[in-house]
């Protein structure tokens, strides 16, 4: 891992960010580079992934169905935009990031948001709403309920990792 720190952030200018690129070996994918950059001044933070090799746009089908489904690793690129059916679409935007997790990291990502939106929300039937997307992401982690989670990547720097993953295009 390469790191360097002290340079200059875009935003807050002070000499306190943190540059890292990680060579990663992702079983049944390859290698991948993550690259971060974090500034201790005021908190900006940019992560991303890419395949060592150039991919051609894909999309990733997987269909959560058992507690032993939330290790299945994801490869996850900040290009890259999540579909959970039902509960939401992640898009990908200037402060999108890639990163390396598995299925439950993908939930727990989710429900923190659901979370913070309903602690924002001052209307009592989305807080209600937003609290049944909770207890069904809870219900899925726990095995009790199936899900399915969708994975399109124009750069084809994205991957769910699993035998049972339907792969094609976007």
């Amino acid at each position: 891992m390469e790191e360097l720190a002290g340079e200059p952030c875009p935003f807050c200018h002070e000499k306190k960010l943190a540059l890292m690129e990680d060579r990663r070996e992702i079983p049944f994918f390859g290698p991948v580079y993550i690259y971060s950059m974090s500034c201790e001044g005021c908190g900006f933070h940019k992560a991303d992934v890419e395949a060592e090799g150039k991919g051609d746009p894909v999309k990733y089908t997987f269909e959560v169905q058992s507690e032993e489904d939330m290790k299945v690793r994801v490869v996850k690129s900040s290009e890259a935009v999540v579909k959970i059916p039902r509960v939401v679409t992640i898009s990908p935007g200037p402060a999108s990031n890639g990163y390396v997790t598995n299925i439950e990291g993908i939930l727990r990502r989710v429900m923190h948001h659901i979370e913070s939106s309903a602690n924002d929300e001052e209307e009592p039937d989305a807080q209600k709403q937003a609290k049944k997307l909770m207890k069904k992401l809870n219900r899925v982690i726990w095995g009790q309920e199936k899900l399915t989670i969708t994975i399109e990547d124009p750069s084809g720097n994205s991957a769910i990792v699993s035998e049972r993953a339907k792969v094609g295009k976007p």
